[in-house]
């Protein structure tokens, strides 16, 4: 009903002036009707704020022979671990490290701090995907596959699995891969979703199903990404690795945001992101990865601050977050000669040390703020991260909570910033 009605010189008012009786009851009647118009409108909203899904954090954890610590994890800022990695042997799954049942309880036990959390279990990986593509190559092979994957996430009471398959089609680690990969591995995943849908009716839990896909546009042209998407939960996108040491001889950036025209290669976050939408992914079925680790060139000349020069790999050119605060941007040692520059376009930071000619390529609290805020504004599922030790000050999760969980409004308007401080 039009809020018109309660003007004073509106007809409906007017009409009903000569009895007040009469009037009394339709003003009743305007009331009920008014207050049912409310709750109908309120319940759409409540409907359609519930149905909007949180975004997700997705830790990648990787303990390998170390047993986790209850105190290990801060399990509040995350919605979801993925356990890395189980191995395939035989067309089976199987624990990848001789602690992984331990460790498997000790991250169940979680769930009594945060009842939402979600345990699954990561099959794969860079080193391990060489036994995919015979796993995937027919019918039976899969669905040996698939057998053993129920009877493991019952056997440790896993919500579900993580297909780190690196990559279909495509040469990895063991160079181990054939063109059938291309449907074949859309055949494992829908086979997978249908088996869990079925499971899931024993269980009375849902099974979630997740994929690690890479972030260039290869990946995309050896899979079927239009058909894999409706039958997985998330397709965590590995938005890193873009500029490696080992593969790249000029220096670049490990996970730019944004595509910096003057790169070797025309590679970013974003740019991946367009891909997988134009190939037929959901925006809300992207997860965003981001990495806690950078990489180290060295002999690298000092022209532009080392970036997008030559270079060469060097001894621990993998350097994990943790330790490139500890060593390199450590305020107790400002001396050590590493100076921190910032790309404005790319809208990530990297070092530099013109005495060792050590270049370095990373993530911090502002890139990773900037990451967490892209996620938001353009809609996607969420943060996936590599890897959870890498981060043992634990600022650059903080900063993904801060972002995503507690944008600004009123009464909270700095606190988007805070985690970037």
């Amino acid at each position: 009903m039009s809020r018109d009605t309660s003007r004073s010189n509106s007809p409906c008012k007017k009409r009903f002036k000569s009895s007040s009786t009469e009037w009394q009851l339709v003003r009743r009647v305007w009331l009920a009707l008014t207050c049912v118009m409310l709750l109908g409108c309120a319940s759409a909203v409540f409907a359609a704020t519930a149905g909007r899904e949180q975004p997700q954090v997705i830790a990648y954890v990787f303990p390998q022979q170390t047993l986790l610590q209850p105190g290990d994890i801060a399990v509040q800022k995350l919605t979801r671990i993925n356990y890395a990695f189980a191995n395939i042997q035989d067309g089976k799954i199987v624990e990848g490290f001789p602690n992984d049942a331990a460790n498997f309880a000790t991250l169940n036990a979680l769930k009594k701090e945060n009842p939402s959390l979600k345990i699954l279990v990561s099959v794969g990986g860079w080193l391990w995907s060489g036994n995919f593509s015979d796993m995937a190559l027919t019918e039976h092979s899969r669905k040996v596959f698939i057998d053993s994957v129920i009877a493991f996430i019952e056997k440790y009471d896993l919500d579900g699995l993580d297909i780190d398959w690196e990559y279909p089609a495509l040469p990895g680690a063991t160079n181990h891969y054939r063109p059938e990969d291309t449907k074949n591995y859309t055949a494992v995943l829908r086979e997978l979703r249908e088996r869990f849908n079925q499971e899931e009716k024993k269980l009375h839990r849902r099974l979630y199903l997740s994929i690690a896909t890479g972030g260039e546009t290869d990946f995309l042209t050896h899979t079927e990404m239009d058909k894999v998407q409706k039958y997985v939960d998330t397709v965590n996108l590995m938005s890193y690795d873009y500029h490696e040491p080992d593969g790249n001889s000029i220096t670049g950036f490990n996970a730019p945001l944004y595509t910096n025209p003057n790169d070797t290669k025309p590679v970013s976050a974003n740019a991946s992101v367009l891909e997988y939408e134009a190939a037929g992914v959901p925006a809300n079925k992207i997860v965003l990865g981001v990495p806690f680790y950078g990489h180290e060139w060295g002999d690298v000349p000092d022209v532009n601050h080392g970036l997008f020069q030559p270079g060469k790999p060097v001894r621990g050119a993998f350097a994990r977050y943790g330790n490139i605060v500890s060593t390199m941007i450590n305020p107790m040692t400002p001396d050590n000669g590493y100076v921190r520059y910032w790309d404005p376009i790319s809208k990530v930071p990297y070092l530099y040390n013109a005495e060792t000619k050590i270049f370095v390529s990373y993530d911090d609290p502002e890139s990773m703020a900037l990451k967490a805020q892209y996620a938001v504004d353009h809609k996607l599922g969420g943060i996936m991260f590599w890897e959870y030790s890498g981060d043992p000050t634990g600022v650059l999760l903080s900063t993904i909570d801060a972002t995503l969980f507690h944008q600004p409004d009123s009464g909270d308007a700095n606190s988007a910033k805070a985690g970037a401080q």
